[in-house]
């Protein structure tokens, strides 16, 4: 069995998917569509832009998004299409590929919440306000331990992403971030750093961002995806598309929980996991969760011809 996941923020890069719209006019038609839901020229940016614009939060969800889909498009041009996974997930902002990509949610509209969703996160707290940090070496149960002693005061820290056994983000208020940081390192971490993020997302601070995007997904049709969705913030399938509204208003103030999602596929009998479009964060993630599970990175024409030529 196999599952297609869909990375999150971070994973952008200056020409990420060109060469698949080049190879592949489908996946050319998912560019060409989202720049017409947004009414501007995102691929333009991505292709040639800045990466300081392109990491723009506003920006990078949809962007990243698009090079998913064109991935997808140019899988499907090989005869392979995602109901022929048994599952999707997404780290994050990636839910939302993944539901389009399970025709679960149009492009178009996935465009323009993504849009809606990066500028209502960068909106809800004052740049400087917030930060996450990333704690390498210690497990979920410590890392939270860690984010509530720093939290001391008042001020949020909340585990964010449990992303691998020994990779926690926490998320907050500045002040309480840097805490947990001094005290992640004093009680062992491996590492413990600020990320260059400009909002606190995943966390009770983003509670405006939740009120923005329940009002922006109440105006959209969502239908059940061909596979299932392992959702974020219960780290199980999800087929109902109110039950998806809901989990996705949840998401924006609640944990990914990336590692209790990999253990449930892998329970579900997942064995092996294509990561679709830009990067291979989650692929290195999967294999600190479980390393059976075989991962393969699909953002590129080479990579789309390795998978299929497997088929």
């Amino acid at each position: 069995m196999r599952a297609f996941v869909f990375p999150g923020q971070g994973a952008q890069v200056i020409g990420m998917g060109q060469a698949l719209a080049e190879a592949y006019p489908a996946a050319k038609a998912v560019f060409e569509e989202v720049d017409a839901a947004l009414g501007e020229d995102l691929s333009g940016l991505i292709w040639g832009g800045e990466i300081a614009d392109l990491t723009l939060t506003r920006n990078a969800q949809p962007a990243l998004m698009a090079t998913s889909i064109a991935a997808v498009r140019a899988l499907e041009a090989e005869g392979v299409s995602v109901g022929d996974a048994a599952f999707v997930a997404g780290h994050s902002l990636g839910e939302y590929s993944a539901l389009c990509a399970a025709g679960s949610i149009s492009l178009a509209d996935t465009a323009q919440l993504l849009r809606t969703r990066g500028e209502a996160m960068q909106a809800a707290v004052p740049v400087g306000v917030g930060a996450m940090a990333a704690l390498l070496g210690l497990d979920f149960d410590a890392a939270k331990a860690v984010a509530e002693e720093a939290a001391a005061g008042g001020e949020v820290c909340q585990a964010a992403n449990d992303n691998d056994p020994g990779q926690v983000v926490v998320s907050g208020h500045k002040a309480a971030v840097e805490r947990a940081v001094e005290i992640a390192k004093a009680k062992g971490a491996k590492r413990a750093m600020l990320l260059p993020v400009s909002a606190p997302f995943h966390s009770s601070l983003m509670g405006p961002a939740a009120d923005v995007m329940r009002a922006a997904l109440a105006e959209v049709e969502v239908k059940a995806p061909v596979v299932p969705l392992v959702a974020n913030v219960v780290a199980e399938a999800v087929s109902d598309p109110a039950k998806i509204k809901e989990l996705l208003v949840e998401q924006v103030t609640g944990s990914v929980r990336w590692r209790e999602s990999v253990m449930w596929m892998d329970q579900a009998g997942v064995t092996s996991a294509w990561e679709i479009g830009s990067g291979k964060a989650l692929s290195g993630m999967i294999r600190r969760v479980n390393k059976e599970i075989a991962v393969q990175a699909v953002g590129t024409p080479d990579q789309v011809a390795a998978v299929t030529g497997e088929e």
